[in-house]
């Protein structure tokens, strides 16, 4: 592996922090970054720190199983990956194409999950366009091994989605791109709780055509990176009869989950 590549990579998760304190994404020691570093190890933040003062030798080098591969020393060595380690590891699990995850507290965004305000309506073209559409996972208890089976049937079709009561999830090819879509998810929040609020009554989405034209534009754009339109845009109910949407098999329990999954997902899309 190349020392500057992952120097790079610390830097940048540093820039990113930053950036998530200053737009009001995270608060106090919330949040959580990661990024591939190579094909079996991850760069991830530490538990408790705030994402705004973060310091490139605290960025800690995890497996794919979520265990630290290389020893800390000095000031930093008792320093633990963050404490939702495993929703990040869930995510690469399920995205061969993912490289960066992004857990952020976006209020309004949130704000939207409590009041019952789906982003999953397609309202906003660039949000269409951009991420499809924006669902949000069943209420999963933070930092608890829920958050993987929350996430794990959602996470496969979306790059952006929101944890109930909790926060976002958003992942790219590198930390830009996935930040760049959390940007997407909490603008797309505020613009809907203002239009909301000024209208008296929940926002009507975008028309059959409008939505059919977005979609269009987005094949072309997930034909170039060889990836599944239908199965992982989700921005038209035709994607919903898609052959490669057919279930799995899965144990009782996660079957239960999956079922209040997808019930979420098509109440927040009517």
């Amino acid at each position: 592996m190349d020392t500057r590549t992952e120097n790079d990579l610390r830097q940048r998760i540093v820039e990113i922090g930053k950036l998530m304190r200053q737009k009001n994404f995270v608060a106090a020691g919330d949040g959580n970054i990661s990024a591939r570093l190579d094909r079996d190890r991850l760069l991830v933040t530490p538990s408790g720190f705030s994402k705004g003062f973060l310091d490139p030798e605290q960025l800690i080098v995890v497996d794919l199983q979520g265990e630290k591969t290389a020893p800390q020393f000095g000031k930093w060595r008792d320093l633990k990956p963050s404490s939702e380690i495993r929703l990040h590891l869930e995510c690469y699990r399920q995205r061969a194409d993912v490289r960066a995850v992004i857990h952020a507290h976006p209020p309004h965004a949130i704000a939207c999950t409590l009041a019952g305000v789906s982003l999953a309506k397609c309202v906003l073209p660039e949000v269409v366009y951009d991420l499809g559409t924006i669902p949000t996972a069943p209420y999963a208890t933070p930092t608890s091994a829920e958050g993987p089976l929350a996430v794990r049937e959602l996470i496969a079709k979306y790059d952006a989605l929101m944890l109930d009561r909790h926060g976002s999830v958003t992942v790219g090819a590198d930390l830009w791109e996935a930040y760049m879509r959390l940007e997407r998810v909490e603008h797309s929040a505020q613009v809907t709780l203002a239009a909301q609020q000024a209208l008296g009554k929940p926002v009507s989405a975008l028309s059959d055509d409008a939505i059919s034209k977005l979609a269009a534009l987005r094949r072309d754009i997930f034909a170039q990176r060889n990836r599944d339109v239908c199965a992982e845009c989700n921005a038209c109910p035709a994607s919903e009869r898609h052959p490669s949407r057919q279930r799995v098999s899965a144990s009782p329990d996660l079957a239960r989950l999956e079922m209040l999954i997808e019930s979420e997902v098509r109440r927040a899309m009517k």
